[in-house]
């Protein structure tokens, strides 16, 4: 059976889940095997357009659930991040790149999961088309680019100040992500780099007899909760209603009656 050529694999407990290349449809295949080279199935042939092609990277498991990128196709041709269930069903393509300044194209590495965000970078693309590091919601939602690399200065070895053309993906140690890029830095030939996740903040605004809380919509990952009482042990629960996007951020309007509220967003 060809599968392509096998790109890296991660094992999880007697398994081992990864990407080809090349091969299945054409465009690349999605596999597992059992950790003792038995058992082995092809979870789902790529299709260029509507799921992406040619992954180049390992694909990482949360539960029953496998999350990955392919370096080209989608609706753009430019690379997308999917999801799917272990068994193969369940297929979503959770966002095609479109080479614009506000995501970036060619996803070439894997990704970081953290609770419900995905983490990772794309090779080109961005404001100053030397690729980014992104962020979005294992539901598709809240895609952000958290840092655009900067323009490489048209000289030997095309240096700048931080990095250009991040061809691997990051890693997460607490809330900080760290990676590497291929091309510009002081030197012109690659960089390390750190990037600080940064908590988003809650403004709250009294209008008349409403309150009106608001955060950025590119927090990703986090929602409002609420509580009546700062004494330990806090309760905190889910706030209502369900945030709406006014002038570009996530907004809850409620009366200001009845018992007072503490608000948190909580990721």
């Amino acid at each position: 059976m060809d599968i392509g050529c096998p790109c890296v694999c991660k094992i999880y407990k007697p398994t081992l889940y990864g990407t080809a290349n090349r091969g299945g449809g054409a465009y690349g295949t999605l596999f597992k095997i059992g950790s003792n080279g038995s058992v082995f199935t092809k979870l789902r042939n790529l299709s260029s357009a509507t799921d992406g092609a040619y992954p180049e990277a390992a694909l990482i498991v949360s539960g029953n659930t496998l999350y990955g990128t392919a370096a080209q196709g989608g609706s753009a041709g430019r690379g997308t991040i999917f999801k799917l269930n272990i068994d193969g069903t369940g297929f979503t393509n959770l966002h095609s790149f479109t080479n614009g300044t506000l995501d970036g194209s060619y996803p070439r590495a894997g990704l970081a999961l953290l609770n419900n965000t995905l983490y990772g970078t794309t090779e080109h693309g961005g404001s100053s088309t030397n690729g980014t590091v992104f962020a979005v919601g294992t539901d598709s939602s809240g895609f952000a680019i958290l840092h655009s690399f900067s323009a490489s200065t048209p000289t030997d070895n095309n240096p700048n100040s931080d990095g250009a053309n991040p061809f691997g993906g990051v890693i997460l140690s607490g809330s900080t992500l760290y990676g590497t890029t291929s091309a510009g830095g002081t030197s012109g030939y690659g960089a390390l780099f750190s990037l600080t996740l940064a908590g988003p903040q809650v403004s709250l605004n009294r209008a008349g007899a409403e309150v009106i809380i608001t955060w950025p919509t590119n927090a990703v990952g986090y929602s409002l909760q609420f509580t009546t009482n700062l004494v330990t042990p806090i309760a905190w629960s889910p706030a209502a209603p369900v945030a709406t996007v006014v002038n570009g951020q996530n907004t809850v309007t409620n009366a200001v009656t009845g018992t007072q509220k503490f608000y948190r967003l909580s990721q």
